[in-house]
């Protein structure tokens, strides 16, 4: 295994500080991921089941795997596995959880992954890409670590989700409060830049639902995804918490009594 790359092996540019931050934020929220999780275990289910059951004699990369959750399951069905992920805490949770049989861990940036060309049979990244500043980057590095005729699984979020937090933000300032994300024709695009020209897109909508606008707001920090680009970081006041409360009413479904977080998931398998 190459040794996992330190902050001070890093260009100390614009991008990396951006990740720099998204990697403490996920860091502060290693420890209580799980309990928060339950729209990422759902994605990730969704796209794993598209991998065989049997994954036995095949290497697989999981590029942003979190606490190792999908790790776990792709050891169980055979595989060797890399995990892979920008949080050292975040992997130390992963080792936690699925030991060193056959699991290896690695730590860095999916734009630029520490490995040589054509080392594995499949790579795997669920709800990471969206935190990378151009999606053909880290399609382009996973598709040069794939072996010939292997398989990139991944899944990232769309323009569109969150849009009801957005709207009821936008009630209250005009401060940013809700990461902005890619269009289809932007996946599209970043698919035709990294050569990756047989793929297959599934667009699910995925709606979370909740008895209150805090309770969303509470797993976006709990799994380290209140991080918002682009903004400087700080305490959001009670007062607006309260005003989010009131202006989400309006979201509430009558015969549930609940109120939804939309998710634009688009899910991608390409072949090689």
């Amino acid at each position: 295994m190459n040794p996992a790359l330190r902050v001070d092996e890093l260009d100390m540019d614009v991008s990396y500080i951006d990740k720099n931050a998204i990697a403490e934020a996920f860091g502060k929220a290693a420890l209580g991921y799980d309990q928060h999780a339950a729209f990422q275990r759902d994605v990730g289910t969704r796209l794993i089941n598209q991998l065989p059951s049997d994954l036995s004699s095949y290497r697989i990369l999981d590029v942003g795997c979190g606490t190792g959750y999908f790790s776990q399951q792709l050891r169980d069905r055979g595989a060797e596995v890399v995990a892979f992920d920008l949080s050292r805490a975040m992997l130390q949770q992963a080792k936690n959880r699925c030991g060193e049989e056959r699991v290896h861990y690695q730590q860095g940036d999916a734009e630029q992954l520490p490995f040589a060309d054509n080392q594995f049979d499949y790579v795997f990244s669920s709800l990471a890409l969206q935190w990378c500043q151009d999606l053909a980057v880290p399609l382009r590095e996973m598709r040069r670590v794939t072996k010939p005729g292997g398989q990139l699984l991944f899944s990232t979020l769309l323009d569109g989700s969150l849009r009801e937090l957005k709207q009821a933000w936008a009630k209250i300032d005009t401060y940013q409060h809700v990461n902005d994300f890619i269009s289809l024709n932007q996946v599209n695009i970043a698919l035709a830049q990294s050569h990756c020209h047989t793929h297959h897109l599934d667009l699910p909508a995925i709606v979370v639902w909740y008895g209150s606008a805090l309770g969303l707001m509470r797993d976006l920090k709990g799994i380290g995804a209140n991080h918002v680009v682009g903004r400087s970081q700080g305490l959001t006041s009670r007062h607006s918490l309260r005003q989010l409360e009131r202006e989400y009413q309006i979201f509430r479904q009558e015969h549930q009594g609940l109120l939804p977080a939309t998710y634009q998931v688009c899910l991608g398998i390409i072949n090689l």
